[in-house]
């Protein structure tokens, strides 16, 4: 099979990328940065790339609402910006947290935006009037990463307390903690075509595992990398898994047989985050080595691809787990 391949490297930060963002045009790629700058970067070669100053400390994560009308970054600064990226880059902004603020993200109707903090929280606002709705408090340390599940009603969260926790939103309370995690977990995200289910995180233990989140068990489990894994993202279709590592590397993973189909070299240092395109033809990445790269990841391409395999009690994964 034919590795995916390198089609461009955008460059101008002057710091490590920390998160990357696609527009759901596939258009735009919006990318975040410990040079404390948000850029977005048009992929029509007559448009130049806008650069976003406005954070006062790095910007750990960078996400552009399903509609494409807003981004939303997460800086240590302890705010959140909300931009309309276009070339004058407005924005306006949330004092969201008593600490740095790691992830930022929105739900799939863009009514509501989630934040997770190096204060031990994670919170929920109701968008468009950004006004405070609730608090998850619960982890004993740093919350990395806090994601919605599809319909918005539970939510994941990941902590460098080594857990990953999964809550009722409307209840305000933690349904199911998971400690399988041996290091700090760095990410968690739901899979986008199995209800609130199933979900991946990804550690400093080297790992990356998914979850069953009715039963609480863990259904996989991938010795993923040499170095600690930095970020995950599924593919639109459920089938595919992209990780990045401080390895310098990024993986693709079929999680319908739990094994690994590709191998990445581009980057000259740790990767720290990359995400399946809307249109799932390409693949973003950012690194400490301060570029993004896109990479022509059209899998249908490389591969046969099937849909999930969906049975009464929910997506039925391979039976291959890695310990």
């Amino acid at each position: 099979m034919e590795t995916p391949t390198l089609e461009r490297t955008f460059r101008g930060h002057k710091s490590a990328v920390a998160s990357v963002s696609f527009h759901p045009s596939a258009q735009q790629l919006a990318s975040a940065s410990l040079d404390c700058s948000v850029m977005i970067w048009n992929f029509r070669p007559q448009l130049r790339a806008f650069r976003f100053v406005g954070h006062k400390g790095p910007v750990y994560d960078v996400n552009f609402s399903p509609q494409g009308d807003l981004l939303a970054s997460a800086s240590q600064d302890r705010t959140v910006r909300l931009w309309t990226p276009t070339v004058k880059g407005e924005s306006v902004t949330i004092k969201a947290h008593a600490g740095a603020i790691r992830s930022v993200s929105f739900s799939y109707c863009s009514k509501e935006l989630l934040t997770a903090s190096d204060d031990m929280s994670v919170k929920v606002w109701t968008l468009p009037t950004r006004r405070f709705q609730c608090s998850l408090t619960g982890h004993s340390n740093w919350v990395r990463c806090a994601r919605f599940s599809p319909d918005a009603s539970r939510i994941a969260s990941a902590s460098d307390d080594k857990t990953v926790k999964f809550w009722d939103k409307e209840k305000r309370m933690c349904i199911q903690t998971f400690y399988e995690h041996a290091g700090i977990v760095n990410a968690v995200q739901f899979h986008p075509n199995d209800g609130n289910n199933t979900l991946a995180s990804c550690s400093y233990d080297r790992s990356v595992n998914m979850w069953d989140t009715r039963s609480g068990k863990l259904v996989q489990h991938y010795k993923a990398h040499d170095a600690s894994v930095t970020s995950i993202h599924f593919h639109p279709s459920g089938n595919y898994l992209v990780s990045t590592s401080h390895d310098s590397t990024i993986k693709i993973w079929d999680v319908r047989e739990g094994q690994v189909l590709y191998t990445l070299h581009g980057h000259d240092g740790a990767v720290n985050c990359a995400e399946f395109s809307h249109d799932s033809k390409f693949i973003a990445s950012g690194s400490v080595d301060s570029f993004v790269m896109v990479w022509e990841a059209d899998l249908n391409k490389y591969l046969h691809v099937d849909t999930p395999r969906v049975v009464p009690s929910g997506l039925k994964w391979g039976k291959y787990i890695q310990y």
